[in-house]
């Protein structure tokens, strides 16, 4: 086979149709300060989670396409940091996507997300992160739906837990969740 294709292959097989970033999205990288920051060591991030939370939020893993549990849930509510219980994502943002991730068009609340660069594999991509703890939590790419910001967060289901909400509760959540309210 030749190089270029089973660069190819990798490149469609792990969901990354668009790699590039713009330079409006670009972030400097640093992780934003916090009052309520998580700083653990290794052992004691091996000793809180599970071994495939671990691999994603502590070693910037990615789990098998398709394969995660929450890819294709429809239950409505919120989705947390698997590490530290950071509100990440709501319900009403995700989308099928099609590539085997869950995928929202945008966080439930802006500054609970960092993102960097990272240029692994070769391409150059936009890493999420969690601004409590600095959890690994997947990409950003700049094929989401248009009319929703053109933003796809393609994010492991193993560094996030779930919360269920239905109808006027969820609406209720993600108010409270983003006037800041605890």
């Amino acid at each position: 086979m030749r190089p270029w294709i089973g660069f190819a292959l990798f490149v469609v097989g792990v969901g990354c149709a668009v790699p590039l970033i713009s330079s409006a999205q670009q972030t400097d990288g640093v992780s934003p300060k916090r009052a309520d920051k998580v700083v653990l060591t290794d052992a004691e991030w091996k000793k809180k989670l599970t071994p495939a939370q671990y691999k994603i939020l502590r070693t910037n893993g990615t789990e098998a396409a398709f394969c995660g549990r929450f890819h294709d849930s429809k239950k409505t509510g919120v989705y947390s940091c698997a590490g530290c219980d950071l509100p990440l994502f709501a319900s009403n943002a995700k989308f099928d996507s099609g590539t085997g991730w869950p995928s929202f068009f945008q966080p439930v609340v802006k500054g609970n997300t960092w993102k960097k660069a990272d240029r692994s594999f070769g391409m150059v991509r936009e890493e999420v992160n969690c601004s409590r703890c600095d959890g690994h939590l997947g990409h950003v790419f700049n094929d989401g739906p248009s009319d929703k910001g053109g933003l796809r967060f393609c994010i492991n289901s193993d560094g996030l837990t779930f919360k269920e909400f239905k109808g006027a509760k969820l609406t209720a959540e993600i108010k409270r969740l983003q006037s800041g309210k605890s």
